[in-house]
């Protein structure tokens, strides 16, 4: 039985019709993948799958992501994104370092002092080593609170707002989280969405409302992808319970 692979035109123009036809016929389509969106696992012969080529300055690497996170489509991006990509997709440990970390970010309501307030929870999907190190371990978090996020012990309270980051929403879409550059404090992207991701009507006007997101952080196997927002806030209590869970108020940037 073939795969359900989706490969779109422009993706066939960049690897050829001989490969293409050898990923739909399945002599070439993964028996499974993380899909390079959501990064939970997939199975193209059980559910569609679209194929996504990141396309770099001199290389290209094909990945592959659920259809209904992500339609067939080639991204240019930049040589260093690319290889970002790579580790993304194998899964590797990486550094800490914007459009580099292997991060994933899921969106959320969640309820402080009988208010709703929108979020993002971080997790890695490895061990994040500190820039410049080969020893094993997880700086995940003491390299966010070298950044001003403040551990947090149970969502009972709004954590303070960090100045000089941002959440970046436009058109309704969710981009990218912000950090001021080291070197003249301009905004770079820490976090940047390979495709803009969509949030609920909800969460957009509570985030117009607060004019902030919440950004939660916890390292990797705190938190997982849960599938409900009760789901979601009971493993933040438990995360933050642990003494695994560090957060800030982040300024809205865009509309």
């Amino acid at each position: 039985m073939p795969p359900m692979l989706d490969v779109s035109d422009e993706v066939r123009a960049e690897i050829g019709d001989e490969e293409a036809d050898r990923l739909l016929t399945g002599e070439t389509a993964p028996a499974s993948y993380d899909c390079t969106s959501c990064r939970t696992p997939g199975d193209p012969r059980q559910e569609r799958t679209s194929t996504v080529l990141f396309i770099g300055d001199e290389t290209a690497v094909l990945a592959f992501a659920h259809a209904g996170c992500l339609p067939s489509q080639t991204v240019k991006v930049t040589e260093e994104q690319l290889q970002g990509a790579v580790k993304s997709i194998a899964g590797d440990t990486v550094d800490l370092e914007p459009q580099q970390a292997v991060l994933g970010v899921t969106s959320g309501l969640v309820l402080i002092s009988g208010e709703l307030h929108p979020a993002l929870v971080v997790e890695p999907t490895a061990p994040i080593a500190r820039p410049g190190t080969t020893t094993a371990g997880d700086d995940f978090l003491p390299l966010l609170l070298e950044q001003g996020f403040l551990p947090v012990s149970d969502l009972s309270a709004v954590p303070p707002v960090l100045h000089g980051w941002s959440v970046l929403l436009a058109m309704g879409q969710l981009h990218a989280v912000l950090q001021p550059s080291p070197g003249d404090g301009r905004p770079v992207a820490w976090w940047q969405a390979h495709q803009p991701l969509q949030v609920t009507d909800g969460w957009r006007a509570a985030a117009g409302k607060h004019q902030q997101v919440l950004m939660f952080a916890a390292p990797v196997g705190s938190i997982g992808r849960q599938p409900r927002e009760d789901l979601l806030r009971d493993a933040l209590d438990k995360a933050a319970a642990g003494g695994r869970l560090v957060a800030a108020a982040l300024p809205l940037a865009g509309t």
